[in-house]
């Protein structure tokens, strides 16, 4: 019979060179998802490519091969990025760096200088993504390069991989505490983790400065945080929570923009009459790379925000002179009750411009309504039309691909997003003589029970329309609301139909789970923990900086806080010299006795002398040198037990304490 063949255990050396594939590949995993294809495809043949020249051991490949792949890899980079310069391509060109040093190890050397390069792609990572996720998995790549690092370093026998990796997690936990400090107290520097312009701040998606049929309804389909909200007090009911952005009042026949100022139109003062107890709240807008900022209306004042100028347009709206390219806060206080320049008379005649040739029936029907005398009765009259005509709400509406949209939507479709029902609505009104635009922005937002911060994400995005009537000046008038009050009363998915197992229909169903399900309080928990880590660590301004330092001066500046502080100092060092102090074996104690009353005696242990040989001194004493023979023998005897224990191979009986002490107490 032919005996089994066992495979040798890998030796230490590719032991170690294995564990640098694998610490490698986690911290390059991530880069991944933002690198061109071709790049990640190389690293990983390139790594595997090593793991086989270990396994197999064989050669390393000859600079003869490495130099023309090298050379190829920065001609791809150049032709993908257009530079060698630059966050994108500088990362590239880290990452196959790491990969081609992998086979180009020739030296023990050669491998610290991968694990240095290692940390630095650690870095790197933050350039793209600062989430929590992000930070726990780079914490989880810095304990295995640790471990790596370890596992090279280490002489002699090499403890279990489970020992090293927790080596590794010590020696992190250790620099953590240093790492906090450091964060808190260090001066914070204002601006991107990346600086350089040209790619300092990548694309974002949020709400443009234009709407066309279409373009809310692919917004509402995401679910990214676009703010978050925490109220001084009870948040307003849902209905009321209209988040004001951009306003349009150019329309092209298809596409509404922002009207431009008319050169010698006088500006109109901005009356704002207010009624009831304005709403304090402070919001935390994402990193947008627009210009806009959203406030509840309507805001009393201009926003303060760090490190930007804030410029109020007639239309009120909130701009910053600057992109918003990271998160930023805002406090602000607002009136949900108001009137909106109810004095100013007339309006300027661009909210009644339409453009000519387009949409001649919906032309024909605004300019029935305007034999109505009473402005606020067209009003009514077109949203009765929209409640009452057979109108569908759908995140999926046909598509309008004529030059007459309106009228197709009106007279043919019947279904659409909230931006054909605000479009199609300030059409006629113009159409009926009445002043209208479209504002866009964001309505409603989920709170979270358990932070109680109100999430504005992308999905909310919405569009309605400002009327002015006289006497009123403009009104707000949500069309959407006619057809769908549930979009309004209670947010996108309960406006929805009922939707398909699988369509995008379904998605806002997903997207607001019912609060007290299990996935929604899933949601809930994760929405909390991720806005903590915004509001606290990625929000760590350096404005927040002072004012923490000014606080902490202040609370130094009273003798109570520094009685405080010296007391928790103490309460540290003892807590430090406790932790310090080593267990005592209760036999070592003996025996340390024994050494201690012998030397008193006159037979003092050396330094190198271990326990048997010191047993055989003093039994070669005799009588003369001072000690009496019963002395010497249980001397000698406790010796001879304390030597059994500690060096023997079986462990001692549960009576050898009471028989040290009893043999102890006859040497005198």
């Amino acid at each position: 019979m032919r005996a089994p063949r066992f495979k040798a255990p890998l030796s230490r050396d590719k032991q170690d060179t294995l564990l640098l594939i694998a610490s490698s590949l986690l911290v390059l995993g991530p880069h991944a998802a933002h690198l061109p294809l071709w790049v990640s495809l190389l690293c990983g043949a390139t790594l595997a490519w090593r793991a086989g020249v270990t396994l197999m051991g064989r050669r390393m490949p000859p600079n003869l091969v490495l130099v023309p792949i090298a050379a190829a890899a920065m001609f791809g980079v150049l032709h993908s990025y257009h530079t060698l310069l630059g966050r994108d391509a500088g990362v590239a060109m880290l990452v196959l760096l790491v990969a081609f040093k992998m086979l180009e190890m020739h030296a023990r050397r050669d491998l610290f200088v991968v694990i240095f390069l290692c940390y630095f792609l650690v870095l790197t990572n933050f350039f793209y993504s600062q989430t929590m996720p992000t930070a726990l998995l780079m914490l989880a790549s810095l304990v295995a390069l640790l471990a790596t690092q370890l596992s090279f370093q280490l002489t002699g026998a090499v403890p279990p991989l489970r020992t090293r990796v927790w080596m590794g997690a010590k020696v992190l936990g250790l620099a953590l505490p240093l790492a906090g400090a450091a964060f808190v107290l260090f001066p914070r520097i204002e601006g991107p983790l990346w600086g350089m312009p040209d790619d300092a701040h990548g694309a974002h998606t949020g709400l443009s400065d234009t709407m066309a049929p279409g373009q809310m309804s692919n917004l509402a389909q995401s679910e990214d945080v676009a703010f978050r909200v925490k109220f001084d007090g009870a948040p307003p009911p849902q209905p009321q929570l209209y988040w004001r952005g951009p306003v349009l009042g150019s329309y092209d026949g298809r596409v509404w923009t922002r009207v431009r100022p008319a050169r010698h139109a006088r500006p109109q003062p901005l009356a704002l009459a207010v009624g009831g107890t304005p709403v304090g709240y402070h919001v935390t807008l994402e990193a947008s790379n627009t210009r806009w900022l959203f406030a509840l209306e309507m805001p009393r004042a201009l926003p303060v925000v760090p490190g930007q100028d804030v410029t109020l347009s007639g239309e009120l709206e909130f701009r910053t002179l600057a992109p918003i390219t990271e998160r930023v806060r805002y406090d602000l206080v607002s009136y949900v009750h108001y009137n909106l320049q109810p004095e100013a008379t007339p309006v300027d005649g661009r909210w009644l411009m339409l453009p000519y040739g387009v949409d001649p029936q919906a032309r024909a029907e605004g300019q029935a309504l305007a034999s109505e005398p009473d402005p606020a009765r067209r009003v009514a009259a077109v949203l009765r039309e929209f409640a009452q005509g057979g109108f569908v709400y759908t995140l999926q509406p046909p598509l309008l691909p004529g030059k007459d949209a309106v009228d197709d939507f009106l007279y043919g479709t019947r279904a659409g997003f909230c931006e054909h029902y605000a479009g199609a609505f300030v059409f006629l009104m113009r159409a009926a003589g009445v002043p209208a635009r479209v504002v866009t922005g964001y309505q409603g937002g989920d709170l979270n029970p358990l932070d109680g911060y109100l999430t504005v994400r992308q999905s909310d995005a919405h569009a309605w329309a400002e009327v002015w009537l006289p006497h009123r000046g403009w009104v707000r008038v949500d069309p959407t609301a006619a057809v769908a009050p549930e979009r309004v009363q209670h947010g996108l998915a309960r406006a929805l139909p009922a939707p398909a197992p699988f369509g995008l229909e379904g998605l806002g169903r997903l997207l607001q789970p019912d609060p007290n399900s299990l996935l929604g309080r899933i949601r809930y928990a994760i929405g909390a923990v991720n806005n903590g880590w915004n509001q606290w660590v990625l929000n760590y301004t350096p404005q927040r900086q002072q004012r923490l330092m000014q606080r902490l001066q202040e609370g130094l500046s009273h003798w109570q806080s520094l009685a405080l502080i010296g007391m928790l100092c103490l309460v540290l060092f003892l807590v430090r010299k406790f932790s310090q102090r080593r267990k005592v074996d209760p036999i070592d104690a003996l025996y340390s006795v024994l050494c201690q009353r012998l030397g008193q005696l006159g037979l003092p242990r050396a330094p190198d002398e271990g326990p048997t040989a010191y047993a055989g001194r003093i039994a070669a004493q005799d009588v003369a040198a001072g000690l009496a023979r019963d002395t010497r023998a249980a001397a000698t005897e406790f010796l001879r037990r304390y030597s059994a224990y500690r060096y023997g191979p079986q462990s001692p009986g549960t009576g050898l304490i009471a028989t040290l002490r009893d043999l102890l107490s006859r040497v005198r």
